[in-house]
């Protein structure tokens, strides 16, 4: 156990140092995380993790579900419902059907209920992959709502497939209109249960005295909470976490409302949201030989040619359905047409951008290694090799090429929206200014006998003016992009330089270690107004 656990640390540091280098290069972290994993199965002498395919299901996929939905935002997600719809639903729906129908006709002894496995696991995109991949690069909002509200959402319908296909192996037995309304249900109650769940969770945060890390620790708690409550009830534990986790997300400002929570909250999901995607490719890293060991009548050369040609398919098919479904709807409604059209470049970024990741891969490793009556689960080991082909393929190859289609077609901003930096002024002055008006309304006596709230008035007249003029000369047309980058740029420079002598303070031991924390907090609260959070 101690070898093991070793091993494990070993390679997720080596990992690790894997990430800083694709940062180093600007390279998408999702890319070598697969190309590590192939790599471990190479290592000679590689050691054999046996873990219970459950526990793979349950450990990995509620929290990474949950930090999905954490960061979806409602507003865009419900504006761009109809062509989140179309891809979360009838995409995923669509491949899936694809994919079993041509797998079990081209792969010898392969069944259609084996072919919906497969298709419930490759269908849904990977939101880490493509963020990590569009990170930095100007891509319009509607395209990078749609791709996050489709991977949240189709995490949940194809994780619903995935549980029908793999009843109907184990069982034998599948009836599509039986399926069709235990479909609903299962995912309608396995809502309500998650609503339910997260009103609850939502007052224990709000109406008890909890600590920021108390408030940490109930947030990792929730979707294996919710999750489990809800497969105890044979619902969906899927939609019961995304569900949750939308209206924990909504209600969040009023739930966690000291910056020390939300900033604890940020870097313990950000560091554990990032442990277990490098764990899952570890992971399949170290069964890798044993799955290809385990290939039976299939060589290695078979099951590569099985997977890429699963992958084309799988590319073939977004590009086949996303062009009508960002279309058709303007065709046949006046509302839709209200919008701007998206044009070709818009899809074509979307189409693209749908490479698999982590939960592919969970999920095709949470398949039981034997069926109920004893006897192996067949082509278990020929299906997880399947997957990891696929996700090599769409994140290596599509998740490289993406940024240089993105900047050859010059894909530009298609909807009024206002810039991020006039937003966050705009922000600020109306903050400054209900502050102004509640000093001036309430506190009048205090603005002459106390010199310290005077003090904060004239503060606060000081930003509105000095918010007021960058407002201006942001609007102005003289102020483009490169001159806010190199504004940006100055003040990460200044605030690198204010952390440097903060350091030369505490040496100094003349101001207190607490006042310091508080000082660098600070640091790091303006350095997030520019850089903004790590997704």
């Amino acid at each position: 156990m101690h070898h093991t656990l070793l091993l494990i640390l070993s390679l997720l540091f080596v990992i690790m140092l894997l990430v800083l280098l694709a940062k180093k290069i600007k390279v998408a972290y999702p890319i070598f995380l697969v190309i590590a994993g192939l790599g471990i199965s190479f290592i000679p002498q590689i050691p054999h993790l046996h873990l219970d395919p459950e526990l793979i299901f349950l450990i990995f996929l509620p929290p990474l579900l949950y930090e999905a939905a954490w960061y979806t935002s409602w507003n865009d997600f419900w504006k761009w419902k109809r062509p989140i719809a179309l891809l979360a639903f009838g995409l995923v729906f669509f491949t899936s059907t694809v994919i079993a129908y041509a797998s079990s006709s081209f792969i010898p002894g392969f069944t259609l209920a084996l072919g919906f496995l497969l298709g419930g696991i490759i269908s849904p995109p990977d939101a880490v992959a493509a963020a990590t991949v569009l990170k930095g690069m100007s891509v319009p909002k509607r395209v990078l709502t749609i791709l996050e509200g489709e991977s949240l959402v189709n995490d949940a319908s194809s994780l619903i497939v995935f549980k029908f296909a793999l009843t109907a192996v184990l069982t034998g037995t599948f009836s599509m209109q039986e399926a069709t309304g235990q479909f609903f249900l299962v995912a309608g109650m396995g809502i309500v249960v998650g609503l339910a769940g997260a009103h609850i969770m939502y007052a224990v945060h709000r109406f008890l005295p909890t600590t920021p890390a108390i408030d940490a620790a109930l947030t990792v708690m929730t979707p294996y909470i919710l999750f489990l409550v809800a497969e105890q009830f044979h619902f969906s534990g899927v939609m019961a976490v995304v569900s949750g986790g939308l209206f924990m997300s909504y209600r969040s400002h009023e739930v966690f409302q000291t910056g020390s929570t939300r900033i604890n909250m940020l870097g313990v999901w950000t560091t554990m949201i990032f442990v277990m995607n490098a764990l899952v490719f570890i992971l399949i890293g170290l069964a890798l030989p044993e799955i290809i060991n385990g290939l039976g009548n299939y060589s290695i050369a078979e099951g590569i040619k099985y997977g890429l040609i699963i992958s084309v398919i799988t590319i073939a098919l977004r590009f086949l359905w996303v062009y009508p479904a960002a279309h058709i709807p303007r065709w046949l409604s006046a509302k839709a047409r209200q919008d701007p059209s998206p044009g070709w470049k818009g899809p074509l970024v979307i189409s693209w951008a749908g490479m698999r990741g982590v939960v592919s891969l969970a999920t095709a490793l949470s398949i039981p290694l034997v069926m109920s009556n004893g006897t192996p689960f067949p082509h278990r080991n020929l299906i997880v090799f399947i997957t990891f082909v696929v996700i090599f393929v769409t994140l290596v190859f599509q998740g490289l090429t993406l940024p240089f289609i993105i900047k050859g077609i010059k894909l530009q901003e298609i909807d009024l929206i206002l810039p991020e930096e006039q937003q966050q002024e705009g922000i600020r002055l109306r903050l400054d200014t209900i502050a102004l008006k509640l000093l001036n309304d309430k506190y009048a006596s205090s603005l002459k006998e106390n010199e310290l709230v005077s003090f904060l008035k004239d503060n606060l007249e000081s930003e509105i003016s000095s918010t007021k003029h960058r407002l201006e000369s942001l609007e102005c047309r003289e102020t483009d992009h490169q001159e806010i980058e190199h504004y940006h740029n100055v003040l990460l420079e200044i605030y690198a330089l204010q952390r440097k002598e903060l350091f030369q303070v505490r040496k100094e031991k003349f101001f207190s270690d607490e006042e310091i924390r508080k000082a660098e907090l600070q640091l790091d609260l303006n350095e997030l107004k520019i850089t903004g959070h790590s997704h």
